[in-house]
């Protein structure tokens, strides 16, 4: 018994956030100050665009961890809502942010 504790105190004791999360069914989440992720990209871009119904520049908020290929937000000016599109690279970089009125 006293065998068995101690290994499992050792097995705890040299986990990493990566074991912990597969032992528990967690996805992995960005940490602030941990630096860029896997792939070497952060999990949040922000773009500038031009808004399709009054021409005003607004940065938008592009989250590069979903999988939603688009979005709708309301211009921070005019507020009408705009359809934002992301295009990702297959490691998931940002390729392109297009927006379009929706009427």
């Amino acid at each position: 018994m006293a065998r068995e504790l101690e290994r499992l105190r050792r097995r705890i004791l040299k986990s990493d956030g990566a074991t912990i999360d597969e032992l528990y069914g967690l996805e992995p989440v960005f940490e602030p100050g941990a630096g860029p992720g896997a792939a070497g990209l952060q999990p949040v871009e922000f773009v500038a665009v031009l808004c399709p119904w009054c021409g005003e520049r607004l940065e938008t908020r592009v989250d590069l961890s979903s999988s939603d290929a688009s979005y709708i937000e309301d211009c921070e000016v005019c507020c009408r809502p705009i359809e934002f599109s992301i295009e990702r690279a297959a490691d998931a970089a940002l390729l392109s942010v297009g927006v379009r009125r929706l009427d």
